[in-house]
């Protein structure tokens, strides 16, 4: 499939999302609050500078 089709393709689809944008915000916050968590427990047993 070339470019230019794929834009036509893409250009052309109208209507809802395949996912809900909810959905894909609570996958993000839960990964970078997982992030956080284990950047908290990597951290803990270290002294403070």
């Amino acid at each position: 499939m070339s470019l230019t089709s794929l834009v036509i393709t893409a250009s052309e689809a109208n209507g809802e999302a395949a996912v809900n944008p909810f959905v894909i915000g609570g996958i993000a916050l839960g990964l970078l609050l997982f992030a956080l968590v284990a950047l908290m427990m990597f951290g803990a047993g270290r002294e403070h500078s």
